[in-house]
């Protein structure tokens, strides 16, 4: 599958700074009613955004619900952020409401590799960094962050900058916006050659034996 690359992205910060903000708290379990990722949007974090539920009436006190935060495309987190269930609709909900990076001072381990086969940067800070720029943008609503993923770098609203580590890997699949099937495939010449190799090399290996009559 191919998605948008993420390369160098410059957007608003919402803080949504708490710790252990689970699978089902960034989409519960009732919100996950259609076979497509079209609308998931509508359920992220459903039970903190709405005061009700049911007739989507919006909690003026949630961050997401307040002025510039309405347009964020980076959100920060707290330690262990996406923890609980493995389900990906929780990375779906939040791609489909335009995030592009979670910043945060860990994951869930699932729901960070979910995050890079979904075209999501996750980035790993040190907690006090990521208590400064929350404040700033609680002060200071619509303040922006830069994330430069090839320099491995966050640029903080103030001009600090913020070096990060990612896998050699998961930044290639987000580099070039590739999951990890696209990204084997681009080894298809040299599969194919291996196969050919294999199969002069051990050719009973790739013989199928004679089907079976019945009775037999």
């Amino acid at each position: 599958m191919n998605m948008t690359p993420f390369r160098r992205h410059r957007g608003i910060a919402a803080p949504l700074v708490r710790i252990n903000i689970d699978t089902d708290a960034i989409i519960p379990s009732r919100e996950m009613k259609r076979v497509s990722k079209e609308g998931l949007g509508e359920g992220l974090f459903a039970n903190w955004r709405y005061s009700d539920v049911a007739t989507r009436e919006e909690n003026p006190d949630f961050v997401l619900n307040r002025g510039p935060f309405r347009e964020a495309s980076i959100l920060l987190g707290g330690v262990n952020f996406g923890c609980g269930s493995s389900r990906e609709h929780a990375v779906w909900a939040l791609a489909v409401l335009g995030i592009r990076a979670v910043v945060a001072p860990s994951f869930g381990s699932i729901f960070y590799g979910n995050c890079v086969r979904n075209g999501i940067l996750p980035v790993r800070l040190d907690e006090g960094a990521i208590a400064a720029m929350a404040s700033r943008l609680e002060a200071t609503p619509g303040g922006e962050l830069t994330i430069d993923l090839p320099g491995q770098v966050l640029i903080a609203d103030d001009g600090s900058e913020y070096a990060f580590d990612i896998d050699a890997t998961d930044k290639e699949m987000l580099l070039e916006g590739l999951d990890q099937i696209a990204l084997t495939l681009r080894h298809d010449d040299a599969i194919h050659a291996f196969m050919a190799r294999d199969r002069e090399a051990r050719p009973w290996i790739y013989s199928l034996p004679s089907p079976r009559t019945p009775g037999s």
